[in-house]
């Protein structure tokens, strides 16, 4: 299974356009999302996120306040020094954690310096098998993730061969 984080980059921006017509294809017809979901736990029972941890260097973790408040309690600070010192504020997203020259504040090497604190987003990424609406309502992101996170590269893979997605040719 290609886990090489360059070879998953070029090969998911390579399958953009296919993948692109993967969430048209699943937004036009009736699938049966445990289906996809059971393949998806699949993928993510084979690959350790731990020694690769490429979605705390490319991906912004959006914060809701029950993640601010747990955070804040985690490292024993007032909310409003938390979010003073580890977050910033995006046009697009809202609230953030701040991020350095190598991805997440917490990231230390592979590692999240918060990990049973983290954000409960970071608890459901790459958000294939749990996560709030739809599995198509979350298909937007994952063309993007394909190229940074060997789950969703793999997965999307899956369920083309599963429902029979023509191939980039």
């Amino acid at each position: 299974m290609l886990v090489d984080l360059v070879q998953i980059e070029r090969a998911g921006r390579a399958k953009r356009e296919e993948n692109l017509r993967l969430r048209m294809h699943l937004k036009t017809r009736n699938f049966q999302e445990k289906r996809l979901k059971r393949i998806a736990a699949g993928v993510e029972e084979q690959i350790d996120c731990t020694v690769c941890a490429n979605c705390c260097r490319k991906a912004t973790v959006r914060l809701q306040p029950r993640d601010v408040a747990r955070l804040a309690r985690r490292l024993r600070l007032r909310e409003e020094a938390f979010v003073r010192d580890y977050t910033e504020r995006s046009s697009e997203e809202g609230l953030i954690l701040k991020r350095t020259g190598t991805g997440c504040v917490f990231l230390e090497g592979t590692a999240c310096s918060v990990y049973d604190a983290r954000p409960r987003t970071c608890e459901r990424f790459p958000h294939l098998t749990s996560s709030e609406g739809s599995l198509v309502s979350r298909m937007w992101q994952m063309v993007d993730r394909a190229c940074y996170c060997p789950i969703v590269y793999h997965t999307l893979e899956a369920w083309k061969d599963e429902l029979g997605v023509p191939r980039r040719t």
